[in-house]
């Protein structure tokens, strides 16, 4: 969801951005026989821009609040666990760095044009939200992973249910743990979400979980440690 989210946002910053530049210099558009200054509903592309912006920021922020509470309601998991250290300290990583990249294109935008001062605090509005969810998460602990009797949840930077209808095979590779389902769907989760002292009975509770007559286990998953 995460990844899905930047690639879309950075598929519209482009043409937001070349739009403000337009604007903001005043750049001659030859074949509309104007110039940026004069380029009609101004006001409407910009908040068009800022709104995208906005929505794809809220699904974001509500997927990854949902899925904290979610996961943190620990009386109804079967298996619940804060993630370690290691993609603690990843996922502190990716939060700023969003952040600071989100301010530094907020203040880009409001470089090039006043005009497109909505769309500087929407992205200014994102890198904050990043920075509460990173300082929160850590105060609270609130990163954890969760076997319920249908799924595997895993709530941090990112928020993923894995379910087990329709599993056919797990397996680990590559610092990852891939979930192969029929039809060729392939979900997967980073294997430092789990702590080493809590990957044998991990293992065991999710085989207890799974129908093992359906679902194969690889080595590398036996030998998840």
């Amino acid at each position: 969801m995460n990844k899905s989210i930047n690639i879309f946002l950075v598929l519209f910053i482009i043409p937001a951005i070349a739009f403000s530049i337009v604007v903001g210099f005043d750049i001659s558009i030859e074949f509309l026989r104007t110039s940026g200054k004069f380029i009609p509903f101004q006001k409407t592309i910009f908040a068009s821009f800022a709104a995208l912006f906005f929505l794809m920021g809220i699904r974001r922020t509500s997927k990854r609040w949902s899925g904290i509470r979610m996961v943190n309601q620990i009386a109804k998991f079967q298996w619940n666990e804060p993630v370690d250290r290691q993609r603690v300290s990843q996922v502190n990583l990716y939060l700023i760095i969003e952040a600071v990249i989100h301010f530094m294109v907020s203040l880009v935008f409001l470089i090039l044009t006043p005009k497109s001062i909505w769309i500087s605090c929407v992205f200014f509005a994102l890198g904050l939200d990043h920075l509460i969810f990173c300082i929160i998460g850590n105060l609270k602990k609130l990163w954890r992973v969760g076997i319920t009797n249908k799924a595997v949840v895993v709530a941090d930077r990112d928020f993923k249910v894995l379910y087990f209808s329709g599993l056919r095979k797990v397996s680990v590779h590559q610092q990852s743990i891939f979930f192969d389902y029929i039809k060729e769907l392939q979900l997967s989760f980073p294997t430092q979400c789990i702590k080493p002292e809590n990957r044998q009975s991990f293992v065991a509770k999710l085989e207890e979980k799974v129908d093992r007559d359906k679902v194969f286990f690889s080595e590398s998953f036996k030998d998840y440690k």
